[in-house]
């Protein structure tokens, strides 16, 4: 078993030295000058008051994604801060500790005629929250410079349906896609990047709670006119069994289900629905409940004074649902679980019913 080890990692050595020889080592030093890049401001007045994005337009730019917690933006082989990204610890960390100064670029590099916007930033924008709240909003800022008609394709993390259903109605065909599953290393004539529209430093449920309100205003104003009128009913159950995660699992998920049933509502698993009725179930509805997680993202098309109760873990960061009902005035209520459920196989959140009773009964 050692042996095997030793032997990942010398064949791991060696190919990275392979690929240094090939491309080039890379570097970042703060005083570097790069002249081949353009800067523009995104100061749209959608945006909240004193708002500022920019947006960088590297010619003959190269991006590199470990396609997890890296992704570099490399000019005549040194590292441009600005459009690069390093997630480590779940928590952004500094430039210096970005995969390519260490390990290179490792995948053979896709050349690309034109322009390219690149949109990934490691795994999490594979997740809906993130797909609506950071990945759509940069195509919003990037608009405001660049016309997106004109942008040949769009560097993308690897989406599902529901997010390719949503890119179609922006206008943006599949046969324009760079899906960074497959190509983690390209080049292009011109790279577009863009800054996290409030992601900046820390981790990041600590900014969660205080989502741009032109983000949320932007979303509905875009998709609610999509939204597929379907049977469904004004009182949600969000069953997120259907989720590949573990955490925020609700551990009497039976005895919650047979109480709801028994209160009129109707359970759903939002990943089997299409974006437009995903968009429709939400604004139709008088009631949601549900754990937090990413179907909780629709809550930016629910109308008004829409009551949601989200069940979340004890000490659960997350403020990112509250933060969107505040903005579209919905009637937010939380239920967070006892801290002895933390470590049960079966879930962490275990729900009071006689609490979630009192919520349902609260005029």
């Amino acid at each position: 078993m050692l042996n095997k080890k030793i032997f990942r990692i010398i064949y791991r050595k060696t190919i990275e030295e392979i690929f240094k020889v090939l491309y080039g080592k890379i570097i970042y030093n703060s005083k570097y000058t790069f002249n081949n890049i353009e800067i523009k401001i995104s100061n749209n007045k959608i945006f909240d008051k004193n708002k500022k994005y920019y947006t960088y337009n590297i010619k003959n730019g190269t991006v590199f994604t470990d396609d997890v917690q890296h992704v570099a933006a490399i000019s005549n082989k040194h590292l441009f801060k600005n459009g690069s990204f390093q997630h480590s610890d779940n928590k952004l960390v500094n430039i210096k500790s970005n995969i390519v100064l260490k390990k290179g670029t490792p995948k053979f590099q896709k050349k690309i005629s034109g322009t390219v916007l690149s949109l990934v930033q490691g795994a999490s924008g594979e997740n809906y929250f993130h797909w609506l709240f950071d990945i759509l909003p940069k195509i919003k800022i990037t608009s405001n410079n660049y016309k997106i008609i004109n942008i040949n394709y769009f560097y993308l993390p690897n989406i599902g349906p529901t997010q390719m259903q949503s890119l179609k109605l922006l206008k943006i065909p599949a046969n324009k896609i760079l899906n960074s599953k497959f190509t983690r290393h390209l080049k292009a004539e011109k790279l577009i990047f863009t800054d996290h529209p409030w992601y900046k430093n820390g981790k990041v449920h600590d900014h969660s709670g205080s989502i741009p309100k032109w983000i949320i205003i932007w979303l509905r104003k875009k998709f609610l006119k999509f939204k597929k009128k379907f049977n469904c009913n004004k009182n949600i159950f969000i069953d997120r069994t259907e989720s590949k995660f573990n955490h925020c699992q609700i551990i009497n998920n039976d005895e919650l289900s047979n109480f709801l049933k028994r209160n009129k509502f109707q359970s759903y698993k939002i990943g089997q629905l299409s974006f437009i009725k995903q968009i429709f179930l939400f604004n139709n509805a008088n009631c949601i409940v549900g754990a937090h997680g990413a179907a909780f993202s629709n809550l930016v098309f629910c109308k008004p004074n829409t009551r949601i109760i989200e069940l979340k873990p004890y000490n659960h960061p997350g403020n990112n649902y509250k933060r969107i009902s505040n903005v579209n005035k919905l009637d937010y209520n939380v239920i967070i679980s006892k801290k002895r459920y933390l470590n049960n196989k079966s879930g962490d959140i275990y729900v009071d019913i006689k609490t979630l009773d009192n919520k349902l009964k609260k005029k």
